[in-house]
């Protein structure tokens, strides 16, 4: 009887090993040869598994994105109000600083969607599924009349990501220019204007 392909599971380890060295050595200054290091397999070795380091590269995009993506849902989803899934849903998207993995890993692969077409295409998938989180949470608040927005809801979802990214850069920066908690305050300043509501914690 043959024996089981350990592929997978090869396939997943160097996915881990890419993940690490993307957020320690940055994706511009990443070679085949660290991954390989890494994993303590020859070049060749990994290429026989992924046919480039680009494409191990967008396996590592892939599963960040589905990981983030799918924690800002649930952060969202275990609340029972559109204000307290609002407010959750600020909370989850700002790094903690520059040691947030998660959020150094995105920005670091992120570079390269300037001039890769298939990077480009799970960053926008990143982008659009964080407005469907947004706009769903704005739409049931106004449904109920917890919202009066100010703006269309898909608008207010787009402003909301833009900033989040924005202070994002900022704070996973070898010396961020701000905190998380003012980043966090910006955000909700903006949000309680556009839902004119005061976003406030239950008591």
């Amino acid at each position: 009887m043959a024996r089981p392909s350990r592929a997978p599971e090869r396939r997943a380890e160097l996915i881990e090993v890419a993940r690490r060295a993307v957020v320690d050595r940055g994706v511009l200054n990443l070679r085949l040869r660290d991954i390989a290091e890494g994993a303590g397999l020859s070049s060749g070795s990994v290429l026989y598994y992924f046919p480039t380091l680009a494409d191990l590269l967008q396996e590592v995009q892939r599963e960040a994105v589905a990981r983030f993506c799918s924690a800002r849902e649930l952060a969202a989803s275990t609340k029972s109000s559109p204000g307290e899934r609002l407010l959750a849903m600020i909370r989850s998207g700002l790094p903690t600083g520059p040691d947030d993995e998660l959020c150094v890993l995105l920005y670091e692969l992120g570079t390269i969607a300037r001039r890769d077409p298939v990077y480009a295409a799970r960053h926008i998938t990143l982008y659009e599924q964080q407005v469907r989180i947004y706009t769903g949470i704005l739409e049931a608040g106004a449904a109920t009349g917890e919202f009066a927005l100010t703006a269309d809801a898909v608008a207010i979802a787009r402003n909301l990501v833009a900033l989040e990214d924005g202070y994002g850069l900022h704070l996973t920066q070898a010396v961020p220019t701000l905190e998380t908690a003012t980043a966090e305050a910006m955000l909700l300043s903006y949000a309680r204007t556009a839902t004119t509501s005061p976003l406030e914690e239950p008591s």
